[in-house]
């Protein structure tokens, strides 16, 4: 029974707590789990703070999936209780109104990876896919931002003539396209292949330059590790 004692309290001693970390090596040197306590800040009887956050992790599958949760999906963990859900989410939409900075600024959109950081955290949590189009002018400045579709997976998200109307309609130079997949892959399926074609042949007859299609998804749940895909730098657009 001592030694047992003692076995665990060697383990305690050895056991870094994610506190005592964050004061030592800086808060960028610790894992997502580890962030996350800092949060929840207690464990509950039976289950330390550590274990706590790892079922947060796995029940949201990553960082940016804990956007999604609601209070019920966390007071379902245990050792989170209402209080606990409450400061959760009001982290979370913390998190979600910095990443949605002021939609009004115009960023120079000249390249696939420059629209992929500029929708990222608009699309983030996202469960449905939608479809945006981004008018430009001459100088490929953003004029304004317009959901044209929103919808399941398994629906036909747009047609050409709402895409070129929000084009016409701002008197725009040239646009690009963007979509994303609720699933993080962003590899294009078939039909998101026929509607870029489709579009494609619509901007020749139109003569507005359709710059570039691009499908947001997540860089985990990329094969390719970029979290985009651009028709543009596939040779397709």
């Amino acid at each position: 029974m001592i030694s047992e004692i003692m076995a665990k309290s060697g383990e305690d001693q050895s056991y870094e707590r994610p506190q005592e970390r964050m004061e030592r090596v800086g808060a960028q040197a610790l894992g997502d789990a580890e962030l996350l306590a800092m949060l929840v800040r207690s464990g509950t009887s039976g289950k330390d703070v550590m274990s706590v956050s790892k079922s947060l992790l796995r029940r949201a599958g990553s960082l940016n999936g804990m956007l999604n949760l609601r209070a019920e999906d966390l007071c379902e963990i245990r050792g989170i209780g209402r209080v606990k859900s409450l400061q959760l989410l009001a982290v979370m939409e913390i998190a979600r109104r910095v990443l949605q900075r002021d939609l009004t600024e115009k960023p120079v959109l000249n390249e696939a990876l420059a629209v992929f950081r500029y929708m990222q955290p608009i699309v983030v949590g996202l469960e449905v896919e939608k479809f945006w189009v981004l008018p430009l002018n001459r100088k490929h400045r953003l004029l304004r931002l317009s959901e044209v579709t929103s919808g399941t997976a398994n629906a036909s998200l747009v047609h050409p003539r709402e895409v070129y109307r929000e084009a016409i309609r701002t008197a725009a130079s040239a646009i690009i396209c963007v979509h994303n997949h609720p699933s993080g892959d962003p590899a294009p399926s078939s039909a998101d292949i026929r509607v870029t074609r489709q579009l494609r042949q619509s901007a020749e007859v139109l003569q507005i330059d359709l710059l570039d299609h691009i499908i947001v998804g997540e860089s985990n749940a990329d094969p390719q590790g970029k979290g985009y895909y651009s028709f543009s730098e596939a040779g397709m657009v």
